[in-house]
């Protein structure tokens, strides 16, 4: 016998019966186009992802030659150029997935659920603030933090370490 109460089937056909409801209310094809829009923001998420894993490699590769004496200033200058051209592309990155959530959010309104708009919402929910700093520092960790924040430092600290390269040499 199945475990699962007479509510329970109840709420799940009700569910069904809401979703079929919306469905005819859709044009015959909004799911797939829906499926589609989210796909395409996946793409462009491991797109972003391989552009990160090339820049970090020849970043990595850059800093192990500087650390030799064979090396110039111009190869630390050099790695400045990647950086900044490594930020500018996962801006644009994030430009374009920004765009592609908004068109997903904006179809989730007409359907029974909203896996992405809820999500976000679970994800920025305001946490409570704390006096005394240690709590601070774990509230503060414990917040969700976006690939996007994180990921774009990450370029920043490679141009600091490029340029005490390149004061490095000017005053060595």
């Amino acid at each position: 016998m199945n475990n699962r109460s007479q509510a329970e089937l109840q709420d799940e056909l009700g569910v069904e019966a809401q979703a079929a409801a919306v469905a005819a209310e859709l044009p015959g094809n909004y799911f797939e186009i829906y499926k589609i829009a989210v796909e395409m923001a996946d793409r462009i998420s491991a797109r972003r992802a391989l552009a990160n894993s090339f820049f970090l490699t020849i970043n990595t590769t850059v800093l192990g030659i500087l650390g030799t004496h064979v090396a110039s200033w111009y190869l630390a200058v050099a790695g400045i150029t990647l950086c900044t051209s490594w930020w500018v592309l996962l801006k644009s990155y994030r430009d374009l997935n920004a765009a592609k959530f908004e068109v997903i959010l904006a179809m989730e309104n007409k359907l029974p659920a909203r896996l992405y708009a809820d999500e976000w919402d679970h994800l920025r929910k305001e946490r409570a603030q704390f006096s005394s700093p240690m709590a601070a520092l774990r509230a503060w960790t414990a917040q969700y933090r976006e690939l996007g924040v994180i990921e774009r430092t990450v370029p920043w600290v490679f141009v600091l370490v490029y340029l005490a390269d390149i004061v490095r040499r000017l005053t060595g």
